[in-house]
């Protein structure tokens, strides 16, 4: 973990616009009748409405997406009671995880007052304004009491995090951590170091799990909580047990769990080793642990270790919770956060750890593969998955517990809703990918011994998206394989280059010598090149011995550009043809073409790449509304490249007269309809809103693309062969494992389609 020091973190604090949030206007305000509807006269008739019915607020205002951080400053973080000014920087940083993790907007509000009684009683003068309450730094034993009365005067969810949130994140891990070492968690000892408001909910919530309240021990800093101390306060006694133990020491010895939310370097060696076999540690204290996590390790191999440190395996992190719970809750319109609903986000954390974990998240932790195990018990906090299985189990939790005012009925739109909302996933891969897995086909890829190839080889196997087919040396790929700890059950993998394959390059060799008789070919020079991974996977795709054909992260796209023209051939009545990306992000998909293989397209090639990437989109279940871009708007500029786009502009509406192109156009009037119908009223685009964006030549194609990929306004997909007789597609040397595992997606969709056309 990169240290952090305090010139870097006041620095990030203060440069720019000070602090880390801030309110944007989500309605037009540009004009007198903007601001007549935002503001007076026209802001009087939704406040007419919500007078006549209060649940309308929820459809007029922000009130539905809008959380308020309440906190007085008495427990903030590690630093304790600190104030109600100081912990501002705090309550902005939870602020900016909501939107960051969920699309939540929050206004941060500090209370200078310690009487809960008043403090209670400030923050039911302002709940009306917001859809939940997120309770912060807080110390106990005040929170408790200023929580219970919250929760049961207040209409809306209301949730104190320092004490919930580590108690979901930990019971997760304890589920986790139980089934792998064969234990039941109504038969687990377990002891609790530390008594303040999270120690406390944490332990209520394992009981609520199944943990027996006899076998569990609560220490704090006067040592065991027993029933023979008179120095208890109400929330203790609850935990106070009647075993004859005093100190930590004393307690730990035979337990199953240690639980720690206290302070650093309270717990040895010698007591983790007097525990019971495959002993569970969660030592939680911020920022350093109960024990350190090299002495953890250090004190017995069976132990299954957790902290609250993101550069340790295993972070028990309440950012795995808050956002999601109330995402889920405020989705519903929940009148509260309830048991149920807290039981429902731990299971499904629980749940997620079990599952195949994305490149991407591995990739943002530098990390080559995760599965489950003693190392990841639960997801990573930059896992996207968490806002769709946390928040729709949250959300189903409270209808059925009876706390939701609206109901959700399609939760498969629910779950799309969320991963549209912060763009995390798109529509049209989720689509592509439950197809493919339906028709998986054989795929092969060329470079088959380099690293993300291989990485994205075996998640589509795992996926169930293709049957992968390695290129290469089979002792190299087997070697990398094992270091990357990836398991190649399933995959095939040919040798080229092995004695075993001549016969099969000498078939490969022959059926291309006489397909390019007339063009000067010879056997001998064909067989040269079946040593060749483009030209010898090429041919297994013609033969029908694979489906599709991935390559790329190795190769120049010129040279494999002039192999697949030799091999495949270019679709019958095109001379040409060409690769688009397609852009997915929050404002919908847009299609770029010709982003790889046209330099400097003749009018033909331009109509050419017109016309393949029209039925492209269409191919993506999109209808194409085409830009023909260039840097002069309709005919301003009548020489050069404006003057070409403009001819093939004219081709293009002669040969489809209801096809919705224009141009030529620059990007601004493509991408703006209100200014390009002002400006152009004329335009076949009227009124329209621009899909598909066609460059004038290759240079301004890949300059737009890498910008706007460089830029993180989406997740873009491609380059996307198109136009060439059967599916071979294209990644480049800078493709993640992600990038090649989307491309492959589409090449299986391309196979199946061309499978349904030669069946007709």
């Amino acid at each position: 973990m990169a240290k952090v020091t305090k010139e870097a973190a006041l620095l990030y604090h203060s440069q720019g616009k000070p602090g880390k949030i801030e309110v944007v206007p989500t309605k037009p305000h540009s004009t007198q009748a903007d601001l007549s509807l935002a503001y007076s006269p026209g802001v009087a008739e939704p406040c007419l409405e919500i007078e006549k019915n209060p649940e309308t607020a929820y459809d007029y205002t922000s009130k539905g997406n809008l959380v308020a951080v309440i906190s007085n400053g008495t427990a903030v973080l590690g630093l304790g009671d600190i104030g109600t000014l100081a912990g501002k920087p705090v309550m902005e940083g939870k602020g900016l995880l909501f939107k960051i993790f969920a699309g939540i907007d929050v206004f941060d509000i500090e209370v200078d007052e310690k009487d809960p009684e008043k403090f209670v009683r400030a923050v039911k003068a302002i709940a009306p304004t917001f859809g939940g309450i997120n309770l912060e730094d807080i110390k106990a034993p005040e929170c408790f009491e200023i929580e219970t009365r919250l929760k049961a005067e207040l209409d809306i969810p209301v949730m104190h995090d320092d004490q919930h949130g580590t108690a979901i994140i930990s019971a997760a891990g304890l589920i986790n951590a139980l089934e792998l070492t064969g234990k039941k968690i109504e038969e687990a000892r377990i002891v609790v170091n530390g008594a303040g408001a999270s120690a406390s909910s944490c332990t209520k919530l394992y009981i609520a799990l199944g943990a027996k309240k006899e076998n569990i021990v609560m220490c704090d800093s006067k040592g065991v909580i027993s029933v023979r101390r008179t120095d208890l306060n109400e929330s203790k006694k609850f935990f106070a047990t009647e075993r004859n133990v005093n100190t930590l020491s004393e307690a730990i010895a035979g337990t199953d769990v240690f639980l720690g939310l206290s302070v650093a370097d309270v717990l040895t060696e010698e007591m983790v080793r007097s525990m019971n076999a495959n002993p569970i540690v969660f030592a939680l204290a911020n920022p350093n642990p109960e024990i350190s996590y090299e002495k953890a390790k250090a004190s017995r191999e069976d132990l299954i270790f957790a902290t609250g440190r993101s550069d340790y395996p295993n972070q028990i992190n309440n950012v795995l919770g808050f956002p999601y719970i109330f995402r889920g809750a405020l989705d519903v319109r929940a009148k509260a956060i309830n048991e149920e609903m807290k039981l429902a986000a731990v299971k499904a954390i629980a749940s997620l750890a079990k599952e195949s974990v994305p490149d991407v998240v591995n990739a943002a932790y530098g990390l080559k593969r995760l599965s489950f195990g003693r190392e990841y018990l639960i997801p990573k906090p930059l896992d996207p998955r968490l806002l769709t299985w946390v928040s729709v189990s949250v959300a189903k939790a409270a209808i059925e517990s009876g706390v939701a005012r609206k109901t959700i009925t399609d939760w498969n739109a629910y779950a799309s809703q969320l991963r549209d909302l912060m763009g995390y996933d798109n529509k049209l891969i989720r689509q592509f990918t439950d197809m493919a897995k339906q028709n998986p086909k054989r795929v092969v890829f060329a470079e088959g011994s380099h690293e993300n190839m291989l990485k994205a080889a075996v998640a589509t196997r795992d996926e169930g998206i293709c049957h992968p087919i390695l290129l290469g040396n089979d002792e190299r790929i087997g070697k990398l394989a094992a270091e990357l700890k990836l398991d190649l059950e399933g995959i095939e993998i040919v040798n080229l280059r092995h004695d075993r394959e001549e016969a099969r390059r000498e078939r490969y060799a022959s059926i291309l010598a006489e397909k390019r008789a007339r063009e000067g070919a010879t056997y001998d020079e064909a067989k040269d090149k079946m040593f060749e991974r483009n030209y010898f996977g090429m041919m297994m795709v013609e033969t029908g011995d694979a489906d599709a054909f991935i390559t790329g992260v190795y190769t120049k796209y010129s040279n494999t550009i002039k192999v697949a023209k030799e091999v495949i051939g270019i679709r019958n009545g095109y001379k040409n043809f060409a690769a688009m990306h397609i852009l997915t992000g929050k404002k919908g998909t847009l299609f770029l073409a010709d982003t790889l293989i046209n330099r400097h397209p003749s009018t033909e090639t331009l109509i050419d790449v017109a016309n393949l990437t029209k039925d492209a989109v269409r191919f993506f279940a999109q209808e194409p509304v085409m830009a023909m871009l260039s840097y002069s708007n309709f005919g301003a500029d009548q020489e050069g490249s404006p003057a070409s786009v403009h001819e093939v502009v004219r081709v293009l509406q002669e040969q489809h007269p209801y096809l919705p192109v224009d141009g030529e156009m620059q990007a601004n009037f493509a991408m703006d309809k209100n200014l390009r119908d002002i400006k152009y009223p004329f335009s076949r685009l009227k009124g329209k809103d621009v899909n598909t964006l066609i460059f004038p030549n290759l240079s301004s194609a890949n300059i737009a693309q890498k910008m706007i990929q460089e830029m993180g306004e989406g997740e873009m997909i491609g380059p996307i062969q198109i136009g060439l007789n059967k599916p071979i597609h294209f990644t480049d040397i800078e493709s993640s494992v992600r990038d090649i595992v989307n491309i492959t997606t589409v090449a299986v969709i391309d196979a199946i389609v061309q499978e349904q056309i030669n069946k007709k």
